[in-house]
């Protein structure tokens, strides 16, 4: 999947370009056929798209009357606005990639295959039960499902053992967690003491994962369990503020606007930035610089209670055109693709990213990288994706992200400002009806 910093991915080279036009071309789109073939697409730089090599190899020897046609896309901005013109023009691949800021859109707009069917077809090795509830629920409507994280990644602290130590700090956060002491208060001493050594104390995505969890983590969500906001209240607003404050004083950096050079992953492998909130690729940044990953480690969100609260978990999920040309082949290339097997050919030599399936989380325990990595399969189950509200109104959350969240952490407003306009917008985008 893709990282939350390099939305933009890096382009092909023109010679893959030709490669994935000469291979391209509709599905033909006409749905319930039996043609016995499936194409499908994604997005990914050329060494992220090998890893699907194995996977598709797979398939084919287990399914020899089925061929398998793979159209990927370069560039993850690019990707959903191709992938909206082909399910328009109904020239879309049978089985598709989706974002988590797009997959809520998609089943509004009545383009996706129902997965049920998939699920209860004969020889299915998937259930509904082996995947996080709170993450697909964003890819349901009216109790139906449309789709399946196909891998997910849990927005973590990831911490510099040196810097830390740089600025005194002697207490290890993944033991205050262990023990329910890993407080907001604990973490903002430590934020405060790598300030005052001239460090930065902790660097955040700018997107909705982060203003929920801050607000998860205050012991106050911003939606219910109906998916209401309830976060427009006092309490809420007191405790987004005494994280605002620490942002507009520099103490927590927005990654998104910090200069070339000076980004949040060079000052993490360059011991000048103590915690380093995103997913598990951030092992591939530490040891790609050159680093040890022992001098690194990882742990859940700080709490104002100090016993853990869901967190924001970031994914991509896997859909099927409702307009598949052989709707039981597609079936049988989603369940495998997403079955224990086929993620575990997927992602036991990549690292980047968490299994969304139960029951192989050995392929992330096993590795070590970094030392207390397990807390992160404890953040997937735990965890939440957008509200479906919210995510179904394209374009929403960038919104509230970009022109609420941002002059928030500037100092620019304040808090019970911003979750009065959270509830404004949401309002107006007719998401309270």
């Amino acid at each position: 999947m893709r990282n939350r910093k390099t939305v933009a991915a890096a382009c092909v080279s023109a010679a893959a370009l030709l490669l994935v036009a000469a291979c391209s071309g509709s599905s033909g789109g006409g749905g319930g056929g039996n043609s016995g073939q499936v194409t499908w697409t994604t997005w990914g730089t050329p060494d992220e798209l090998k890893a699907f090599d194995v996977v598709n190899d797979a398939f084919e020897e287990a399914n020899p009357d089925t061929k398998l046609v793979f159209q990927p896309t370069a560039s993850y901005s690019e990707y959903h606005s191709k992938l909206t013109t082909q399910l328009t023009s109904n020239t879309a691949p049978d089985v598709f990639y989706v974002g988590d800021d797009y997959i809520a859109s998609m089943v509004a707009n009545d383009v996706l295959a129902p997965i049920d069917q998939c699920l209860s077809g004969e020889g299915s090795s998937l259930a509904l039960d082996q995947f996080n509830p709170e993450i697909y629920q964003i890819a349901q409507r009216d109790d139906v499902t449309y789709a399946l994280p196909n891998d997910v990644n849990p927005d973590a602290y990831w911490y510099d053992k040196e810097a830390l130590a740089a600025a005194g700090i002697t207490e290890d956060p993944a033991e205050l967690a262990a023990n329910d002491e890993w407080t907001t208060e604990a973490f903002f001493e430590m934020t405060k003491k790598l300030a005052d050594a001239g460090l930065t104390g902790a660097a955040y995505w700018n997107y909705w994962a982060t203003w929920q969890s801050i607000l998860a983590a205050e012991g106050t969500p911003a939606y219910s369990p109906e998916g209401e906001f309830i976060a427009n209240t006092p309490e809420a607003a007191a405790g987004l503020q005494e994280w605002a404050d620490r942002f507009s004083s520099g103490e927590l950096a927005v990654a998104d606007t910090m200069p070339a050079g000076s980004d949040a992953d060079t000052l993490l492998v360059t011991h000048k930035l103590g915690f380093m909130v995103q997913g598990r690729y951030t092992v591939g940044t530490i040891e790609g610089a050159g680093q040890d990953i022992s001098g690194y480690d990882v742990v859940r969100w700080p709490t104002k209670s100090g016993a853990e609260e869901p967190g924001a978990v970031a994914s991509s999920f896997l859909a099927i055109n409702k307009n598949a040309q052989d709707m039981d082949a597609a079936c049988a290339f989603f369940d495998f693709f997403l079955s224990q097997d086929g993620q575990t050919l997927r992602l036991q030599d990549n690292g980047n990213a968490l299994p969304s399936i139960s029951g192989i989380d050995d392929l992330v325990t096993d590795s070590g990288k970094p030392a207390n990595v397990a807390a992160l399969i404890d953040m997937r189950d735990a965890g939440f994706a957008n509200n479906a509200a919210e995510a179904a109104v394209q374009g929403l959350s960038l919104e509230i992200s970009e022109t609420v969240m941002l002059p928030l952490y500037q100092g620019k407003t304040d808090a019970a400002a911003a979750l009065g306009q959270v509830a404004d917008l949401l309002a107006d985008a007719g998401t309270s009806d």
